[in-house]
């Protein structure tokens, strides 16, 4: 069997091939952006995260034994950096409530009760972006992070509890939790209907 480009990059990389390793970060910079911004929901904090993420992986790389993919062991890295900086900012009583969400992988989007288009469809759609991101970044971390990558990085509970380094119980468990506490969010919000869909990055719709 052939090896993915990852595999060939990191066999470079672990050899002192800079490039190699830069190439890895053109690869995944994206979704580890994503990821940050998602969980902390600032853009500064996201692309600080991310870079974080990059640097210990970089130093990490000869522990790196290929047991999983690379994008699953960085993805881990990147999860844990920014669960570190969740628990510091918990403690510093910080949050972050006015920041949009922008859907790089996919789009957020609702049935709503009045089905009117053109502008007021257009701030209807800007103001549930905020409400969503709002309801996640009050949910708690461990909740947070499974939510983010099943429902707007669409990965499965599998990859999950891989990367995670959870059985898939829990990662079901803590995703049925989320989504409850979401829904009963938006619920006692009077402009929103229950029903709240999310279409994540593989095209598949979850209700909530």
């Amino acid at each position: 069997m052939s090896k993915s480009l990852d595999e060939l990059l990191v066999e470079r990389a672990k050899r002192g091939d800079v490039e190699a390793f830069e190439q890895l970060i053109s690869q995944h910079e994206k979704t580890v952006y994503n990821i940050a911004y998602r969980l902390t929901g600032n853009h500064e904090d996201a692309s600080d995260l991310a870079q974080e993420a990059f640097i210990r992986a970089y130093s990490s790389l000869a522990d790196f034994r290929g047991d999983s993919s690379f994008a699953t062991w960085l993805y881990r890295i990147v999860n844990n950096v920014c669960l570190d900086e969740l628990r510091r900012r918990k403690r510093q009583k910080v949050t972050y409530l006015d920041q949009a969400v922008e859907m790089e992988d996919g789009e957020v989007s609702r049935q709503i009760a009045d089905t009117a288009d053109g502008p007021e469809q257009a701030l209807e759609r800007v103001e549930l972006q905020r409400l969503i991101q709002e309801s996640i970044l009050q949910l708690d971390e461990e909740y947070r992070v499974v939510l983010v990558m099943r429902e707007l990085q669409g990965y499965s509970y599998n990859e999950i509890a891989e990367a995670l380094d959870l059985n898939l119980g829990t990662v079901k468990s803590r995703l049925n939790r989320a989504r409850s506490a979401l829904k009963e969010k938006f619920m006692s919000l009077e402009l929103l209907t229950p029903r709240v869909v999310y279409r994540a990055r593989r095209g598949k719709a979850h209700e909530l």
